[in-house]
């Protein structure tokens, strides 16, 4: 299924146990999707794998998927985005329960933002935002709000990879009593934006194991 030249590399970081992934191609330019913590750890073993990060990407804007960020950007050189919506949640300590969980202000602010539908087009030099698909190493957008306003998905069409945030888990769905979350939302966001995807299309989500669309349709209770 899909494009067999992307490769991904995961992990399982930080205090409630994010998976951050980097999925690269074989040329070795690469994409970070949520750097739970230890940014300079993922930047050295980056590098020890022979791969160029050409973004790091965020799926929404809570302290256990971008405390990393900031130093994995300075140290592999790459800038970080999230989805336009969620702005203001990101940078907010309240919002984004570092204040909660951690006892102290997280907040981290990307050097830019993508929209809903939109195409990142990945390469050596850094990441390109369009509104049409591109050829080569890309993802769409796909905005999932209900475990936050902005929470998003990224969709890598010619791989059949999605990688979920805490929107979609295996037979389960992210928490929705966090600030901006919606349980309602959160359902139909799965159920209209992502269940329309092919059924064999694999999810890597922010905790616990991956699964595909197509298991989810059947078996996920929150979305039967």
């Amino acid at each position: 299924m899909g494009n067999t030249d992307y490769k991904i590399a995961g992990m399982t970081l930080g205090m409630v146990g994010t998976n951050c992934y980097c999925i690269y191609d074989s040329n070795g330019t690469g994409v970070f999707i949520d750097p739970a913590d230890r940014g300079g750890a993922i930047a050295d073993k980056l590098e020890e794998m022979g791969i160029k990060l050409s973004a790091v990407l965020l799926t929404h804007g809570h302290f256990d998927h971008m405390t990393g960020a900031k130093e994995l950007c300075e140290k592999s050189g790459a800038k970080a985005y999230c989805l336009d919506k969620e702005k203001d949640l990101i940078v907010d300590p309240s919002k984004n329960v570092s204040l909660a969980f951690c006892g102290e202000p997280i907040t981290f602010k990307p050097d830019g933002y993508f929209s809903d539908g939109q195409w990142l087009t990945f390469g050596k030099d850094g990441m390109e935002i369009s509104t049409e698909e591109q050829e080569g190493f890309s993802c769409q957008v796909i905005a999932t709000p209900g475990h936050t306003v902005g929470g998003c998905c990224f969709y890598f069409k010619s791989a059949g990879i999605l990688f979920s945030g805490d929107t979609l888990f295996e037979e389960s769905v992210g928490r929705s009593d966090f600030p901006t979350g919606s349980m309602s939302t959160l359902v139909r966001s799965i159920k209209e934006r992502l269940f329309v995807l092919p059924d064999d299309t694999k999810v890597y989500p922010g905790h616990n194991g991956d699964t595909t669309i197509g298991h989810e349709k059947k078996y996920n209770p929150f979305c039967v």
